[in-house]
C-alpha cells in the first residue's frame, strides 16, 4: 500500500506541476475573479488527472491503443479551446478597465464556481497526455502479478490529492497576484500578457518542437 501510495503522489505531482496553458490560465482566472471560482477550476483539473489515473490503472495498454489514433484531434481540441478562453480572457479584462469594478463583479457572476469546475474538468479531459502519462507509469511499473484493486484505488485517490493540492496551490497564488495588482491598468496588463502565454502553449500541444 505505501508503494501505491508513493507512487500516486509522485505521479499526480509529476503531471500537475509543469507549467502549461491550463495552469496559466488558472492562475489568471482566480486573480481575475476570487479564490472560490479559482479553487473550484482547480479541483476541476484534479479530478480529471484522478479520472484518468483510475482509467490508466483499470485500462492498461488496452487504453493506450484505443487513445493513440485519436491524440491528435484531441489535441486540436484543447488546443481550439484554450485559445478562446486566453481570447475570452482578454477581452474580460480589457471590459473590466474600461467600465471599471461593476464589469468585474458581472464577469464573477456568470462564472459560478459549478462552471468553473465544468470548464477546467473538460479542458483537461481533452488533453491526451495526462492519460497517456498515468498508463505509461503504470504499464511501467507492473509486474507479473497483477495489482490488486485496493492497490489501484490507493494510487488513484493519491494522484488525485497531489494533483489538487498542486492546483490549490497555483489558484491560491493567482489571489496573491489579484491582490498585488490592484490597479485596473496592473490587472489588464497581467490578464492581456497571460492571455498570450496560454495562446503560446496552446499552440505548443499542436506543432511539434523543431
Amino acid at each position: 500500500m505505501t508503494a501505491a501510495l508513493v507512487a500516486g503522489l509522485l505521479a499526480g505531482y509529476g503531471i500537475a506541476m509543469p507549467v502549461g496553458a491550463v495552469s496559466a490560465y488558472l492562475v489568471a482566472l482566480t486573480a481575475r475573479t476570487s479564490l472560490t471560482i479559482g479553487a473550484c477550476a482547480g479541483l476541476g483539473v484534479a479530478t480529471a488527472d484522478g479520472l484518468y489515473a483510475l482509467i490508466a490503472t483499470v485500462g492498461g495498454a488496452t487504453l493506450a491503443d484505443v487513445i493513440a489514433p485519436i491524440t491528435l484531434p484531441l489535441r486540436w481540441g484543447s488546443a481550439v479551446v484554450l485559445v478562446a478562453l486566453a481570447v475570452r480572457s482578454g477581452t474580460t479584462a480589457l471590459d473590466q478597465y474600461r467600465n471599471g469594478p461593476a464589469a468585474a463583479r458581472t464577469d464573477e457572476a456568470v462564472l459560478s464556481p459549478a462552471r468553473a469546475y465544468l470548464g477546467l474538468l473538460g479542458v483537461t479531459m481533452m488533453n491526451p497526455i495526462t492519460v497517456i502519462y498515468f498508463a505509461a507509469l503504470v504499464l511501467g511499473s507492473q509486474t507479473a502479478a497483477a495489482p490488486h484493486h485496493l492497490e489501484q484505488a490507493v494510487f488513484t485517490l493519491a494522484a488525485c490529492t497531489a494533483s489538487a493540492s498542486w492546483q490549490l496551490l497555483l489558484a491560491g497564488g493567482g489571489t496573491l497576484l489579484g491582490r498585488v495588482l490592484t490597479g485596473s491598468r496592473g490587472r489588464v496588463v497581467t490578464a492581456m500578457a497571460s492571455s498570450v502565454l496560454i495562446t503560446a502553449l496552446a499552440i505548443r500541444l499542436v506543432v511539434p518542437a523543431s
